[in-house]
């Protein structure tokens, strides 16, 4: 699912289905389903995403579901996968038709009869809800995406399956450097043209997809947009949580602290996160740009983390 270089696998953007917020409750069993997923225990993993919704009066998180539905696919039960997934394309609106073609967690639904129906039904979201943005750029960033993401969707399986130092890795390191580089070029002529564009003119996934290409850049590059991505924020066209990633990876990159404990770094054998300044009080920074405390976002990398009290 979601990996340190922020890959868009299963885990995407957490939006209510419908209702208020889940209890604590909901989000501590997604956090184990989450776990029992990235060990492949997966029809455990589904059922506990079952228990969470339970728990919230069948009401999910369109993420969440979507995710169950990877398990379900998974584990080999199609009809419990397309009921996820079907329910956040009819109730929930999910658009996100450039990734859930790509997703290869759900390769074992292709066959299946209803696919193809409930493809339909999310790219006539994604239709209705780009009605009235620049297509021509939408259309753009949606090939940018699928470039962007589909190189880093293989790397987990790619390295446990042949290892960290394979040919098979680095073969992959090289093409994702290559679309990486042409991505780049691409963005670089929309932003110089246009400015930060949000999205009421490219829609959510085009604004994440220029975060993204800007994330994966050379760090002159990211220095080169960061004024224009503070503006952008300011002006509420791109979310603060974005930023806060970017301003800690330039940090890191030039050897400061980072401030707000995003970036991880490998450390005898084992992820840790980078140096952060002032890491008392790190979660008060991350909850005003809109982040979860450190210790929740770093389980999601399996490291066991607690905030210091001095």
């Amino acid at each position: 699912m979601k990996s340190i270089s922020l890959i868009l696998n299963c885990v995407l953007i957490a939006q209510l289905t419908f209702g208020q917020a889940p209890p604590p409750e909901y989000s501590e069993l997604v956090k184990k389903a989450f776990s029992l997923y990235e060990t492949k225990e997966y029809k455990a993993s589904a059922s506990t995403y079952s228990d969470a919704f339970k728990a919230n009066g069948w009401v999910g998180l369109i993420d969440d579901r979507y995710n169950a539905a990877c398990s379900w696919a998974l584990a080999g039960y199609p009809d419990s996968a397309f009921n996820n997934l079907n329910r956040i394309a009819s109730k929930g609106n999910y658009a996100n038709y450039d990734h859930i073609i790509i997703d290869s967690d759900l390769n074992s639904l292709h066959s299946d009869k209803r696919w193809q129906p409930l493809l339909d039904q999310i790219k006539f979201n994604k239709d209705k809800a780009e009605a009235n943005l620049n297509k021509p750029l939408v259309h753009q960033l949606d090939s940018i995406y699928v470039a962007d993401q589909k190189y880093r969707m293989m790397f987990d399986s790619v390295e446990k399956t042949y290892g960290d130092e394979s040919k098979e890795m680095q073969d992959l390191g090289r093409i994702m450097h290559e679309k990486d580089s042409i991505n780049l070029i691409k963005v670089k002529t929309i932003l110089d043209k246009y400015g930060w564009l949000g999205a009421d003119s490219i829609g959510e996934q085009g604004n994440t997809i220029l975060f993204l290409v800007i994330q994966h850049a050379d760090l002159k590059t990211q220095e080169k947009y960061l004024p224009m991505m503070k503006e952008a924020a300011k002006n509420k066209k791109l979310p603060t949580s974005s930023l806060a990633l970017l301003i800690d990876r330039i940090e890191m990159r030039n050897g400061r602290p980072q401030i707000y404990g995003s970036q991880v770094s490998l450390k005898d054998g084992k992820y840790a996160p980078y140096l952060i300044i002032d890491e008392v009080n790190v979660n008060k920074r991350r909850a005003e740009v809109g982040l979860e405390p450190l210790e929740v976002y770093l389980k999601r990398f399996n490291i066991d983390y607690t905030l210091p009290t001095k």
